[in-house]
């Protein structure tokens, strides 16, 4: 019997679900879907500037999953980037930050006092 998968812990739900090229042959190509949990760990690591295992942490995986998380989401926006292709960011096996302080440790908009304020645009 397999394990059944650990819900990764996020902070921030993406701005906007969808990015991509607005022409009309981006339409005709398929698009590629990144979850939740990818597009948190490209937060955590490639904004926050945190290490990959400060990441497992923050998200409550193992080291080993965040870094084929982590792998998986890159992948996916190189190929938009070059293919241009859509981008969907959807659905995962996720959990919503409660906004505990002890548990979060990056600059969370759900923390409970943050000073910090999450400034993606």
């Amino acid at each position: 019997m397999a394990r059944p998968c650990k819900q990764r812990r996020i902070c921030a739900m993406p701005g906007c679900e969808r990015f991509g090229p607005q022409d009309d042959i981006a339409a005709d190509r398929p698009s590629i879907k990144m979850t939740i949990d990818e597009f948190e760990s490209i937060r955590l690591i490639d904004l926050e500037g945190m290490t990959q295992e400060q990441c497992a942490e923050q998200m409550n995986i193992a080291r080993t999953t965040a870094q084929t998380v982590y792998n998986s989401a890159r992948l996916k926006l190189a190929q938009c980037l070059v293919n241009t292709k859509q981008l969907h960011i959807q659905g995962g096996n996720f959990v919503l930050c409660d906004g505990n302080a002890d548990k979060c440790r990056c600059s969370c908009p759900r923390k409970q006092g943050c000073k910090h304020k999450n400034n993606l645009k």
